[in-house]
């Protein structure tokens, strides 16, 4: 693997967040992904996608530092995550927010509580800047005044929005998704979708979401990777909606489609099949 010395990237690369070189994915002698090859530009929300059983959490997982690879890089900032000096890589974790699939919020713990865990751990703030911090991270995920309840009191939609707001707490410059509309009905994972898309253009942080949800996908992506699980790698990257209106490969666009012809129609899946200009690209 490669030395411990910063990458040093080319004038034209240097917006580059996260650089994934040569990476091969195995549990014992069963291999789920190999020599994957990508890049995640800074403030960019990419889709990490595929059919069930592909890779993606494990893709997840070797991106957050839970599991090393058989072979290959993961560079945060041109650093090495698997190589560097347990103090850098101890840095760089630190700059990462998580959101789970199931939230993780402790149960026993008040929302304010389970904020404040991280700020407690890796920070030397008093408790009163600590708990203006918890109330300014609720606030962001549309949460303010919910200090006092505790997760079991809360719906799904507004559990995820409370995991997300530890996720913030410690002010990441890269934020990760596994599956994070799972479990919701479509108007809060609608709702979700917003707020990733709003915090991502407000607080420019890049985002990087495991996901199999189209609407989603769809919506919010501005780049991304599809896995396939049978030839084990990656089989097209771009733009989803690129992808969608010019994927050549029938899984990808089986996948993207919903196995039917992306043509115009009136149904109400219309939004997924013939999408409209995402909010981004209606921005001036």
């Amino acid at each position: 693997m490669a030395s411990t010395q910063a990458l040093t990237l080319p004038e034209s690369k240097r917006d580059i967040h996260v650089w994934v070189s040569g990476l091969t994915m195995a549990y014992g002698q069963f291999m789920v992904q190999r020599n994957l090859d990508f890049q995640v530009r800074r403030g960019e929300i990419f889709i990490i996608m595929g059919g069930s059983g592909c890779g993606k959490s494990t893709l997840l997982r070797h991106l957050i530092g839970l599991k090393a690879p058989v072979s290959g890089h993961v560079f945060f900032d041109g650093l090495d995550l698997w190589e560097a000096p347990a103090r850098a890589r101890d840095r760089m974790l630190l700059k990462m927010g998580i959101l789970y699939q199931s939230g993780a919020l402790w149960s026993a713990m008040t929302l304010a509580e389970n904020i404040a865990l991280p700020l407690s751990a890796h920070t030397h703030l008093s408790k009163k800047q600590v708990a203006e911090l918890v109330a300014l991270k609720l606030s962001l995920v549309g949460l303010a005044g919910f200090e006092a309840f505790y997760p079991a009191e809360l719906s799904g939609g507004m559990q995820k929005r409370a995991a997300l707001a530890r996720a913030l707490a410690l002010d990441p410059e890269i934020l990760f998704f596994d599956e994070p509309s799972a479990g919701l009905d479509p108007i809060s994972a609608r709702r979700l979708d917003e707020l990733i898309l709003h915090l991502s253009e407000s607080l420019g942080s890049t985002a990087i979401i495991v996901t199999h949800d189209l609407a989603s996908i769809l919506e919010i992506g501005t780049d991304s990777i599809f896995l396939d699980a049978e030839s084990k790698t990656i089989i097209a990257r771009g733009p989803p909606r690129e992808l969608l209106s010019r994927a050549t490969h029938p899984t990808v666009r089986d996948f993207l489609t919903r196995g039917q012809t992306p043509e115009p129609t009136d149904s109400p899946d219309s939004r997924v099949l013939s999408p409209s200009p995402s909010r981004r690209e209606l921005q001036p």
